[in-house]
Formats: C-alpha cells, sequence, structure tokens
C-alpha cells in the first residue's frame, strides 16, 4: 500500500522539503510523491527518535561548540608534538568502516543492518541508490550484499556452509575443497603414490624412505596392507631441508585407481618405478596411463642402478616411446637413477617430488572445517571400525563430529604411523581415527559437520542414495553416454581397447583416429593386448569410459564387476561393425531397439459384443499373464488372422491390470479382426531400448 510524502510529513510535523532532506541524510532519495508503506514506517520510526525538544538542541549545539573549543586549545597545546591520539577519532572510524562481517548465501536487510550495526533505513537507502525497492524481510543474495557493504565500506566474508550431501556421497572433492577467498590458502605438503610393475621395486624404495624394512615379513612380496605416512626430506639444501611429503602406501596403479573410481582424487604426484636392467613392462604402461588420466605429473625413479647390467638409457629410450621425454633429452618429465639396495638417489627423488609441487602450488584452507579421504578402513578389536584419512584441506581435531560416506561419529582418538597420539592434523596429513559407527570403504570422503545430529541424518540420506540404482554405479553405459552427447555436456569420448594381436590394435586406433567430430573427441585412454581385465574396467569407471574388446573376452568376475561398477563392455569380432558403432554414438545417432516381451496365450469363450472397431469377449489365460494394454496376435487353428490390443481387462465385474493363468477374465479387444470361439490369443508387449553396442 502506498502513502503519500505529503502525508508522511504532515504526521512527522515537518515540510514536505524538511522531510526530504532529513531522508536524505539517512540515505532515502524521495523523488516519488508516494512511497510503499514498509519504507514510510522505517522513516517513521527513524525520525521518531530524532525528535527532541528545544532545549536539547540547544544544549546538543552548546556542547559541539565547547567540543570544537577545547580541540583548539588542546591543538595549541600539541603543536609540534608527536601524540599517539592523534586522529585516534579518524582511525575508530576506518576500523569501524573496514572490518568484517560474515554471512551466509542469503540473508534479510533486517539482519544485514544487525550484522552491519546500521539503521535499516541506511541499508534499505543504499539499496535504492542501485535501483533495489527493498524492505526489512526481503532476502538478498551474497552478491547484492557484497555490492551494498563495498559502499559501506564493510568487507563481507562467506560463512561456509555444509557440504552438499551429493557432493559428499560422489566424493566431488573439487567443490568440497572449492575457497572463495585464496588469501586463506596455504601450502600444504604433496601427496604421491608409487606405482609401476610388479618386483620393480615400488615397496623397497618407499621402506628405504620411511627407512624400516618390511618387505622381509610380506607373503609374496606384495604390499600387504594400504596405509599412508609423512617423511622429513633431508636434504642439504636450506629451501628443502625439513619440508615434509606424504606417501600413499598402495599396491600399485590397482588400488589409486580403485579410489579414483569412488570419486577419491586424493594423489597430486604420482613416482613411475621402472627397473634399470628390465625396462618397460605392460604394467608400466598401464601405469601411465592410470596417472595420465588422472591428471597428475609423473616422475620417474629409475630403480635398480647398483646392478651390474642395469641400463638406464635404454629406459628412457622406452619411456619416451610412451610419451615421457627425460628432461636431459629436451622433455619435461623428471627421471631420477635410484637405488633402493644402496639407497642412492633416494634423497635427489624426495627433492625432486619438492620441487615438482611448487610448481603446483598445491595449497589448503587450515582454518575451516576438515574434509578428508579414507585410504582404508578395518574393524579393530581394540578401537571398533577405524580409518585411515588424508585431509585434504582444513583441520581435524578431537571430539569432531564427522560424516565418512555412509556412516558417521565423533573422532575420538588419532594416532599416525608411528603409534603417537594427536590432537589435530591439519591439510596433507595422515592418521589413523577411531569412533566412527561402522566401517567406511576405501575413498569415501569424510567431512566435519556441526553436531552428531547432522552427521546421522546426512549417514542416513546417503545410505538411501546407496539403494538408488542410479548412485551406485559410477561409471555410464550407452544411455547416460548418448544423453551427455546430446545435451552437450560430454565432449570427450574415453575408451580403453584391448586386443587379441598388436596388428589388430594399431589397426583399431588408425580406424578411430580417422573418425572426426565437432563436438565429441574420441580419447583412448589405455590400449594393450590380451583379455579385458579389472583393472581395465575401473580405468573406465574412474574416467567415464566404455571398455572395447576385439576378438578377446571378459571373464566372468570381470563382467559382474563392470555390471557392478556401471562401466560398458563390448566385445566385436568385426572391425567396421566396432567403427560403425563408435561414429553412431558420437551422433547420438543409435537407433533404438524393439524388444518383444511374450506375456502369455489364452482361449475365447464367448462372444458377447460386436462393433465396428470394438469386441467385448471372454476368455481363459492359458499360459503366463495377460495385461492391460498389452498387445494381441489372434490366430485359429494354424492360421494368423491378424492383431489387436487389449483396451480394458475385467475378472466379473472389477476392473484389473493382470490377470494370471489358469483365470478367466472379460477382455475389451480393439481390432478390426472378428473373433469366434475357439480362437486362440497370444499376448506381448513391446519395449523400445537404446541399442547396446555391439
Amino acid at each position: 500500500m502506498a502513502v503519500l510524502v505529503k502525508n508522511l510529513a504532515k504526521k512527522l510535523d515537518m515540510t514536505e522539503k524538511e522531510l526530504k532532506a532529513r531522508c536524505k541524510t539517512l540515505g532515502f532519495d524521495l523523488e516519488e510523491k508516494e512511497i510503499d508503506d514498509d519504507t514510510a514506517e522505517l522513516i517513521e520510526m527513524e525520525l521518531s527518535d530524532e525528535e527532541r525538544d528545544t532545549a536539547d538542541v540547544y544544549d546538543e549545539m552548546i556542547a559541539q561548540q565547547m567540543d570544537k573549543e577545547i580541540v583548539k586549545s588542546q591543538r595549541k597545546q600539541m603543536a609540534g608534538k608527536k601524540s599517539e591520539n592523534r586522529n585516534q577519532k579518524s582511525e575508530s572510524i576506518e576500523f569501524s568502516k573496514g572490518r568484517t562481517i560474515e554471512i551466509e548465501d542469503t540473508i534479510s536487510v533486517k539482519e544485514f543492518a544487525e550484522k552491519a550495526e546500521l539503521s535499516a533505513a541506511k541499508v534499505i537507502g543504499e539499496l535504492m541508490k542501485n535501483g533495489i525497492l527493498a524492505n526489512i524481510n526481503q532476502q538478498l543474495d551474497f552478491e547484492t550484499a557484497s555490492v551494498i557493504a563495498e559502499e559501506l565500506g564493510l568487507k563481507l566474508k562467506r560463512k561456509r556452509g555444509s557440504a552438499a550431501i551429493e557432493d559428499i556421497f560422489r566424493g566431488n572433492l573439487e567443490k568440497l575443497l572449492a575457497e572463495n577467498d585464496a588469501s586463506v590458502l596455504k601450502v600444504r605438503p604433496p601427496v604421491v603414490s608409487v606405482m609401476g610393475h610388479v618386483d620393480h621395486g615400488k615397496t623397497m624404495i618407499l621402506d628405504r624412505i620411511r627407512e624400516t624394512n618390511v618387505v622381509a615379513g610380506e607373503a609374496g612380496g606384495i604390499t600387504q596392507h594400504i596405509g599412508a605416512y609423512q617423511v622429513v626430506v633431508p636434504s642439504e639444501k636450506k629451501e628443502l631441508k625439513g619440508k615434509i611429503i606424504t606417501f600413499l602406501d598402495t599396491p600399485g596403479h590397482e588400488a589409486f585407481t580403485a579410489m579414483r573410481a569412488r570419486g577419491a582424487k586424493t594423489t597430486d604426484i604420482a613416482i613411475l618405478v621402472v627397473a634399470a636392467d628390465e625396462g618397460v613392462k605392460p604394467q608400466t604402461i598401464e601405469s601411465i596411463n592410470h596417472a595420465r588420466e588422472a591428471g597428475i605429473p609423473i616422475i620417474v625413479a629409475i630403480n635398480k642402478m647398483d646392478k651390474e647390467n642395469a641400463n638406464p638409457e635404454k629406459v628412457k629410450t622406452e619411456l619416451s616411446q610412451h610419451g615421457l621425454q627425460p628432461e636431459n633429452w629436451g622433455g619435461d618429465t623428471v627421471m631420477v637413477p635410484v637405488s633402493a639396495m644402496t639407497g642412492d638417489g633416494i634423497t635427489t627423488l624426495l627433492e625432486m617430488i619438492l620441487l615438482t609441487a611448487d610448481m603446483g602450488e598445491l595449497k589448503g584452507n587450515p582454518a575451516r572445517p576438515a574434509v578428508g579421504t579414507v585410504i582404508e578402513a578395518d574393524l579393530d578389536p581394540s578401537f571398533g571400525p577405524v580409518a585411515t584419512v588424508l585431509v585434504n584441506t582444513g583441520t581435524l581435531r578431537i571430539m569432531d563430529n564427522v560424516i565418512v560416506g555412509s556412516t558417521y561419529g565423533k573422532v575420538k582418538a588419532m594416532i599416525d604411523h608411528t603409534g603417537k597420539r594427536l590432537k589435530e592434523i591439519k591439510p596433507s596429513g595422515v592418521a589413523r581415527i577411531a569412533g566412527l559407527s561402522e566401517t567406511p570403504r576405501s575413498g569415501d570422503i569424510l567431512q566435519v559437520v556441526g553436531s552428531e545430529k547432522e552427521a546421522r541424518t546426512q549417514a542416513v540420506t546417503i545410505k538411501q542414495m546407496l539403494k538408488n540404482e542410479e548412485f551406485k554405479k559410477m561409471g555410464m553405459g550407452v544411455n547416460e553416454i548418448m544423453m551427455r552427447i546430446q545435451e552437450g555436456s560430454l565432449k570427450t569420448l574415453k575408451l580403453i581397447v584391448k586386443t587379441d594381436t598388436k596388428g589388430s590394435l594399431e589397426a583399431i586406433k588408425q580406424s578411430l583416429d580417422k573418425i572426426k567430430s565437432d563436438d565429441v573427441a574420441i580419447k583412448i585412454v589405455h590400449s594393450g593386448v590380451g583379455a579385458i581385465t579389472e583393472s581395465d574396467v575401473m580405468m573406465a569407471a574412474a574416467g567415464g569410459g566404455i571398455v572395447i574388446g576385439f576378438h578377446v573376452d571378459a571373464n566372468a568376475h570381470v563382467k559382474k564387476m563392470a555390471e557392478r561398477e556401471g562401466v560398458e563392455v563390448v566385445i566385436y569380432k568385426i572391425i567396421y561393425e566396432l567403427i560403425d558403432d563408435i561414429k553412431k554414438l558420437l551422433t547420438g545417432m543409435l537407433e533404438p531397439e524393439i524388444v518383444i516381451n511374450e506375456l502369455g496365450k489364452a482361449t475365447v469363450k464367448a462372444i458377447f459384443f460386436t462393433g465396428k472397431k470394438n469386441m467385448i469377449i471372454g476368455c481363459k489365460v492359458t499360459e503366463g499373464i495377460f495385461e492391460k494394454d498389452a498387445n494381441l496376435r489372434v490366430s485359429r487353428g494354424e492360421e494368423q488372422l491378424g492383431e489387436g490390443k487389449i483396451i480394458a481387462l475385467k475378472v466379473v465385474s472389477e476392473d484389473v491390470t493382470q490377470v494370471e493363468a489358469g483365470n478367466e477374465c472379460g477382455i475389451k479387444f480393439d481390432s478390426k479382426v472378428k473373433l469366434e470361439e475357439g480362437d486362440v490369443l497370444e499376448a506381448y508387449k513391446e519395449e523400445k531400448r537404446i541399442k547396446t553396442l555391439g
């Protein structure tokens, strides 16, 4: 409801001109003849508080004059002298103006005014200057509030809310780690994974780095335990000495990729271990492709340099054939000769990790609630469910309430790799934590929340999401790929290609290279000769790709894993069919196939009504089921007369949707075919499905 400015002036016992002048000092420009009632109420409230009697006004004028005389006197006394109190008033005003207030994504005008310690009228006035008409209950978004705050001389900071449940579930670290204010970020230690071919010395290098000997106690020389620990670099260089590196003690690229498939992108740098006496092996190539797909830099550790037949130049040549060009050959891949047996080159390797990390500008915010990733988890006899957690950002403290995947709890103990109990863990720090309600999975995301109730509620929600088939599968099937291509959100189709021979592989790769699309590019993430493996499926799940086999197969275990992870595994026998299907997929033109679902059979027992197009008949279902809206084939003896459709289905006088074998029913039949008693009806339904590749 509008209020006339002249009526408001009369109510406040002043002229219209005086009202406009007074309002201008409050930030209101009363250019119009009418204002809304909320604004009128605010103006009235503000100006009413200023009403004083004449004596008060004279007292204030005298007081102001006395203040001026005192200031003049003080200036004469302090002339030429230093004073700590000089400009104290202006400094106080500047401090007040420059202070920071924290708000959430939206805030009401009233709340903003209270936080800013300003009158609501002043805030509304600033909004009006920016062309925004608002009342005290109006909600302002963060961007609008930022503009107003800047004009009022205030700094605005976005208050961090709880992370979205879907981001926690999917392990969307990019969103979970996002910071609006880059000034709060501090340099953190790099997180490193060690990968390579079996028996090339991954575990020996890790042992030499942490100066422990666990290899002798391992079954078959394979790492039995996934963990993480930090080491202090013993460099002689001042700028590097004492810096920390976090190592993930994983059994190679399989665990690394399994964590990526669950969304946990935790590693900053990959160390590729290659034996100097053996060179590049199939698992070496797999490791290179896994690291590349993760988008992380690779440092090559050429191990076993103590052996007589060590040939590092041969290793460099073989690696260069797979896109890793050594620095001393003009490339950009750091390659360090080392010996895990003697310890030679280990310190240099650590220094190279730190230098690579400096180029990556790895940072985290230690001042926020922690976000972390589960490296491993198990059930401890003493502590119950425990998890080794790597903190990605923030600081994790004892008694923090946390949600970890679909479980929750309160951090009651934190123990590092030396057995020392910790009170807090900063970014890139690792520890085993206790206090969880259940054992989480490797790759689950840890998020600190405000209360145990909030943690429990979010955990229950994520459990429900796990039951939903849409969220169970981390890969992408053909349906989703086509949908994303059509909507323009998928720009690269990732393929894992496995063939029976190297010649077939080269022919397929060349044919795929010739496929051109303006909208979607083809990227062969990994290729090789041999059967499709679990590693291929996990790589496809991690990157959202398709596994293609040519004259090779996948065993039952691999197929089951592919189904569980939602990965499309396709086997071809003819190359042109493979290429043709990929072309159709890129253009979203894979035509749907019609699938016929046979339902059942029935015999016509009676004819109740015959119309031009419809008939009402009595039948007995002899096989399977009859369903409403099903299609019918009509047979009389050996002859098929035509087809029709079930419009309605009744048992006695009750409408039903389905009738099982052995029961009689009434059917409203839509067809040009005229039925007779004894005719046989076959019910079926057609279903359109997006064609599966192959």
